[in-house]
């Protein structure tokens, strides 16, 4: 009996730890002024909530500039700087021309 109480909260301790609490979502915007020079690219200060909202930022800003048929965008995922490397390596980038 004690031991299959122990059993139950080890297995309850570990499924909190693989359903516990979801990371948030930070997106990033990577505007890139210019379709042929894909190594230029202005990085937004600010992060946001939801992709939606760095997709329409990055848009607007486009539109601010009027490179509206030379730039193109991408927002990224839980993006960290990466000293090593020196770029920045996100969880996940979809492009302005993804779906």
């Amino acid at each position: 009996m004690l031991r299959n109480l122990i059993l139950i909260g080890c297995a309850a301790l570990l499924l909190n730890g693989c359903f516990g609490k979801k990371e948030e979502e930070k997106w990033t915007a990577f505007i890139y002024p210019d379709k042929q020079d894909t190594k230029k690219n202005i990085k937004s200060p600010i992060t946001f909530a939801s992709l939606e909202e760095c997709k329409n930022v990055s848009i607007m800003e486009i539109k601010k500039q009027n490179l509206e048929n030379i730039a193109f965008f991408k927002c990224g995922l839980n993006c960290n700087y990466h000293d090593g490397m020196k770029l920045e390596i996100c969880e996940k980038m979809l492009s302005s021309t993804d779906k």
